[in-house]
């Protein structure tokens, strides 16, 4: 039995799962169409890792305005645990005329889910990704998945687009070269009785 044994070791130590995690969610939040493939026991341990920091954004949002600016960098601070830190040596690897290397793509995940994502979820009380089953790899047989934030830029195009769909056929069309008649039969324009 599997007594406090909560979460799967997906083959590697403490130090390299946390680490794949990290590197998993920066991923996502980064991903230009919030969505990555990956392999279903993956997704799966990603799910409740990156829904944390999610949460934790969207506190932040919820807190903007209160005058608490003290509570909303404490959040902003644990949200980074999630993430890879950033450039360590950044100053003191540039040399004069050089130009500085770029900020990592943790520091701007935490950007993106503190400015975008806490707006977009701060009225949902939770569930912000969705796995999707795509099959099995050729190459090895893993099963993979794709993990995605849901409320994405692609579903609102394909509500707005089924919204539309609907409305237009909704409308009923006459053809124009029928009139009703007013016993209920249908005569053509210009037929004489």
């Amino acid at each position: 039995m599997r007594h406090l044994k909560a979460h799967r070791k997906l083959g590697r130590p403490a130090e390299h799962r946390i680490s794949m995690l990290r590197n998993l969610a920066t991923s996502l939040i980064n991903s230009h169409d919030d969505r990555i493939v990956t392999t279903l026991p993956k997704a799966k341990e990603l799910r409740p890792f990156i829904e944390k920091a999610i949460t934790l954004s969207r506190r932040a949002a919820s807190l903007e305005g209160n005058g608490s600016e003290a509570t909303g960098v404490h959040l902003r601070r644990q949200a980074a645990s999630f993430f890879h830190a950033g450039n360590h040596g950044r100053a003191t690897t540039t040399r004069r005329g050089q130009i500085p290397p770029p900020r990592s793509a943790g520091v701007s995940a935490l950007r993106r889910l503190f400015d975008e994502l806490g707006e977009r979820f701060r009225d949902r009380p939770g569930g912000y990704t969705r796995i999707i089953k795509m099959g099995r790899r050729t190459g090895d047989g893993a099963e993979l998945a794709i993990i995605e934030l849901v409320d994405n830029a692609r579903e609102k195009e394909a509500q707005t687009g089924a919204r539309k769909r609907a409305r237009g056929s909704s409308k009923k069309k006459t053809t124009p070269g029928k009139v009703a008649d007013s016993e209920g039969g249908v005569k053509e324009d210009g037929a004489t009785e």
